[in-house]
């Protein structure tokens, strides 16, 4: 079968609905830029990737961006891919723009689907406020594709605790490691990294990834009632996201913000607390696989689309769920449960 480019980065945990993405089109192929951790090779082997290309890192000064799309040409032009896979986002829309000017290849961004055609690989994308879908076949070069996170379903191929199975893979069951020999163009240094600002540690899931995410809007009523979503998001082990007039209003970072042209999220779990549930927010979450709407307003647009409602008072509904998390935790049941339930 046809090798199928993955972007990654060292040290990261293997995506594996990018890999399973990857599967549906031939045998995935990790990319990394810098230099491989310990694990790395064992993790990847551990998911069925046979090779692992690593590049050298961006050099101090240089733009990371630039870097691993040269990593990715020179990966490409080694392994004649099907398609590279890219993960979707502001990094990975420009990183998939060079790579395909650089291929002189066919590109489709922000993909919810993937699978082989008669004349090529062929992404599907949403339109119109997610209400269609639309399929686009790459007939010129490896398809360059960026997979919106979590869209592609997992295809069963890793188990479900291959994450704790990782620190018992041996050496010898690591997947081989190819060194990638990548000689800079001067565009490379044509942006340059001048300033650099860590981002506060977060133990939450990131937010387009997260298997449930707890999202508020203007019902809310203040920054201080994301405090009780965070609350309510370290029971379930899940994410903080909030509609546009949230992040408008400073009350969530805009990065948190879900809608059309913000974050897109694919949880099993959406618990909607306080949004009315405009079109440009249905946009951004409504391939969760079970929403949960909570809001004083029964006329809110959200109840429409939502599996489940609660018509009520977030300030009273929110502690009383806390409350039934806390009572089952304590009777065995676990968080687990209450989300099917």
């Amino acid at each position: 079968m046809a090798a199928v480019l993955v972007l990654a980065r060292p040290g990261d945990a293997p995506d594996d609905a990018m890999l399973a993405a990857a599967r549906r089109l031939g045998t995935p192929v990790a990319v990394l830029c810098g230099e491989p951790g310990a694990q790395d090779a064992q993790r990847y082997r551990r998911r069925g990737v046979p090779r692992l290309l690593a590049a050298p890192g961006p050099q101090p000064g240089q733009y990371g961006g630039v870097r691993e799309a040269e990593a990715l040409v020179a990966a490409a032009r080694r392994e004649r891919p099907a398609a590279v896979l890219i993960a979707a986002g502001r990094d990975g829309q420009e990183i998939a723009a060079r790579v395909a000017v650089r291929l002189d290849a066919g590109i489709v961004t922000d993909a919810v689907d993937l699978y082989r055609g008669p004349e090529g690989v062929v992404a599907v994308r949403e339109a119109f406020d997610g209400t269609h879908l639309v399929a686009s076949t790459v007939r010129r070069g490896p398809a360059v594709i960026t997979v919106r996170a979590g869209a592609v379903s997992d295809d069963g191929a890793v188990p479900d605790d291959a994450a704790a199975l990782d620190e018992a893979v041996s050496a010898a069951d690591a997947c081989a490691v190819v060194c990638l020999k990548v000689k800079s163009s001067s565009a490379a240094y044509g942006a340059r990294l001048v300033s650099r600002t860590p981002k506060p540690a977060d133990t939450r899931p990131e937010l387009r990834a997260a298997p449930v995410v707890v999202a508020g809007g203007r019902g809310v009523g203040s920054a201080g009632g994301f405090d009780l979503l965070g609350l309510v998001a370290r029971a379930l082990g899940a994410a903080v996201g909030g509609s546009r007039a949230a992040a408008d209003l400073g009350w969530c970072p805009p990065g948190a913000r879900i809608d059309q042209t913000g974050a897109s999220v694919h949880p099993r779990l959406y618990l909607a607390c306080g949004i009315s549930g405009s079109v440009r927010h249905r946009a951004g979450m409504q391939r969760a696989r079970t929403i949960v709407a909570i809001d004083r307003d029964p006329a809110a647009p959200i109840f429409r689309y939502a599996d489940f409602g609660v018509i009520g008072d977030l300030g009273k509904v929110l502690p009383a769920l806390l409350a039934e998390i806390a009572r089952r935790r304590r009777s065995g049941t676990g968080a687990d449960d209450l989300m099917e339930a």
